[in-house]
Parts: structure tokens; C-alpha cells; sequence
């Protein structure tokens, strides 16, 4: 399929590069049906078990693009709006219900809905020369877009993510590492090494296990603690039962590094 951004796949790591770099990525209507159709696309996907979103040149994305998307969106009527602000938190939805961890290499600029991609993603490594703003109510409109106001507060507290969400203000990528935003804040000509090398040590793990792992940190969110406990007593019985684990079993007992295989 034709993609209007980078894609390729290797050794099980699938790289998404958004590659707009003359308008720091931004966002078309067509961009984000493709991202959406393909974090869906990629669960069925046995040949994927990790994937790396990144932009091209300067930024990692603006946000939606001000003339192809904003002005368009201004001679539409209400129905219009809603299909379009549907289809932006479709693309969310698909990327947290994707069962395979998502690494976000923040290159450069993160704004808007960039800085929601980044946000909806699993493990978050930033370049040096990142920024992220939640810009949304700079430009009039709520700071709860796409997500934001669900996911942020459980990634950086209720008082940071009202904080971003009000101001819309631009912070560098230390201040994000501080907020715990990002996971890693490493030197701009090691961040996609660095965004490999993770995905490559999650791609050789045990896969069926870091699946069950994302899918309870979802869940979790909305239970009580007896719940939890419960499904994970579950779910971790099943996990002792698979064949992962009795591969780290016999691998310890001959002193040596297992070798997963997702099941």
C-alpha cells in the first residue's frame, strides 16, 4: 500500500516516518486515515512486533496542517468537523489497542496533535533539540483533543497535564524528561539508534508477554485494586503456563540467554 510517509520493516520493527519535513510534518486529512487504517492493520500483523514512529528533517510533527486541514475544516459544516475529529481519536484508539509496544523518536518540534501521537505512544525518547506544546488552546480550541486529557494526567499528574493543557505552552526536552513526559532525553545523532536498539530488545523479547502487559495497562485504568489483582493473577497464571517462560526455565538451568519465540 501507498503511504503518504515513510514505512519500512526490519528484523520485526516497523518505522513510521512522517515525512512532511517542509512543514515539520504536519498533518493532512489523508495522513491520518493512513495512520489509523495502519496501527489497525498492523495487530493482525505477525511479521511486526514493534514500531517506531519518528519524523523527518527538523521536526517530529506540528500538528494538523494550518491550509490543508484547518482552512479546509472552515468551509465545512458541523458533521464535517465531528467525522474529522472522530477519525483523529480513531487513530489514538488504534495505536493504544495495538498490542505491541509504539516508540515515539521526538526529533525536533512536537505540537498539537504531534504532541498527542507522541503522548499515545508506549515509550517516548526525545532528542535534545525536542519541544512539546499541547498548543491547542492557543489556536481557541480545548486542550482536550484526541485523547489528550485522558492520557496526559496518567502520564505526568493531573496538575502538569492541566498545566499543558492550559497554557499550551512550548517546553524543551529536559523540562519533559523532568514532568516525566519522556522516558529518555538522548543526543540528537543517537535518538533513532537509540529508538532501534530499544525496539530491537523488545522485538527479541518475549512478545506474547509484553502484549498481555500493554493490554492490562490499559484495562487497569478503569478497575478497582480487587480487580486488578484478579485479572492479573489471571492473566500471569496463563503467562506461567507459556511456552516463553519455559524457555527462560530451561535456558537458566543450562546458564544461558533465552531465546523467546512469543508464545
Amino acid at each position: 500500500m501507498s503511504y503518504d510517509f515513510l514505512y519500512e520493516v526490519q528484523d520485526s520493527v516497523a518505522t513510521i516516518t512522517l515525512n512532511r519535513p517542509e512543514v515539520m510534518n504536519a498533518l493532512t486529512f489523508e495522513v491520518y486515515a493512513q495512520l489509523r487504517d495502519l496501527f489497525a492493520d498492523l495487530r493482525r500483523n505477525d511479521g511486526v512486533q514493534v514500531v517506531i514512529l519518528t519524523g523527518a528533517g527538523e521536526g517530529f510533527c506540528s500538528g494538523g496542517d494550518v491550509h490543508k486541514i484547518i482552512g479546509e475544516l472552515l468551509q465545512r459544516d458541523m458533521k464535517a468537523h465531528l467525522d474529522f475529529t472522530r477519525m483523529t481519536g480513531e487513530v489514538v484508539h488504534n495505536m493504544r489497542m495495538l498490542e505491541k509496544p509504539i516508540i515515539a523518536a521526538l526529533n525536533g518540534m512536537t505540537a498539537g496533535a504531534g504532541a498527542v501521537l507522541a503522548l499515545a505512544s508506549d515509550l517516548r525518547l526525545a532528542s535534545e533539540r525536542a519541544r512539546i506544546a499541547f498548543l491547542f488552546s492557543k489556536v481557541g480550541l480545548t486542550g482536550a483533543d484526541m485523547g489528550a486529557a485522558y492520557l496526559l494526567p496518567r502520564v505526568v499528574g493531573m496538575g502538569r497535564a492541566s498545566e499543558l493543557l492550559y497554557f499550551g505552552d512550548t517546553i524543551d526536552a529536559a523540562t519533559a524528561e523532568r514532568y516525566g513526559l519522556v522516558n529518555r532525553v538522548v543526543p540528537h545523532t543517537e535518538l533513532l539508534s537509540t529508538a532501534r536498539e530499544w525496539a530491537s530488545r523488545l522485538a527479541q523479547g518475549p512478545t506474547f508477554a509484553l502484549a498481555m502487559t500493554k493490554r492490562l495497562l490499559n484495562q487497569e485504568q478503569h478497575m478497582d485494586l480487587t480487580s486488578a489483582l484478579e485479572v492479573e493473577a489471571q492473566a500471569q497464571a496463563l503467562l506461567l503456563m507459556g511456552e516463553d517462560h519455559r524457555r527462560f526455565y530451561e535456558a537458566f538451568k543450562a546458564k544461558e540467554s533465552p531465546r523467546f519465540n512469543g508464545r
